[in-house]
């Protein structure tokens, strides 16, 4: 099977069967019917896509109940740090930081469930992130944490001189003080 289980529980690594030949190469990103093979039901509804230059860290970012979204994390172009942390209360990894670089290059996914703090920092000299969700974006649902919190150590791989950060995510609360209903 093409998904590889991490140490957390729901988080899945998904990486596709690719064809490479003289011409290029061909990929399904995402199969309704391979997903469900494994056992992962998922009616996504919304699909993001942004485009970052070296520096920028995001989030991290994820919504409450009864909006929380599940997400397929993947890069286009570029390579980026991808971060999820487990905000879910009861869970036998809650408060740590799952990290891993998910390029263009090697084609991997991440499958964040719900219950997941969400971000990522651009490490090549631009990137292009593409993510699927499985609910609506609804910004009374809006929640996040504090992407340097130090309980986290999370180690971004951006010099601090070069990060570039936005104002509403250098305000989020620490982990400890973030408002969540997650439950394992």
């Amino acid at each position: 099977m093409p998904f590889i289980k991490t140490d957390f529980p729901g988080l899945l690594v998904f990486e596709p069967k690719v064809f490479e030949d003289s011409r290029g190469y061909f990929f399904e990103s995402y199969n309704e019917n391979t997903f469900a093979a494994e056992g992962i039901s998922i009616k996504f509804v919304q699909d993001n896509q942004a485009q970052s230059s070296y520096g920028v860290i995001r989030g991290l970012h994820y919504q409450l109940n009864p909006h929380a979204q599940t997400k397929l994390i993947r890069t286009l172009s570029g390579s980026i740090l991808d971060v999820a942390v487990d905000i879910r209360n009861g869970s036998p990894t809650y408060g740590k930081a799952f990290i891993i670089e998910l390029s263009a290059a090697n084609k991997k996914q991440l499958l964040i469930p719900q219950g997941f703090a969400h971000g990522y920092s651009v490490i090549s000299k631009t990137a292009e992130v593409f993510y699927k969700c499985d609910d609506f974006y609804h910004k009374e649902c809006e929640g996040g944490i504090m992407y340097n919190d130090p309980a986290l150590h999370i180690d971004w791989q951006i010099p601090a001189d070069k990060a570039i950060i936005s104002e509403k995510d250098t305000n989020h609360p620490l982990l400890h003080n973030c408002i969540t209903n997650f439950t394992f």
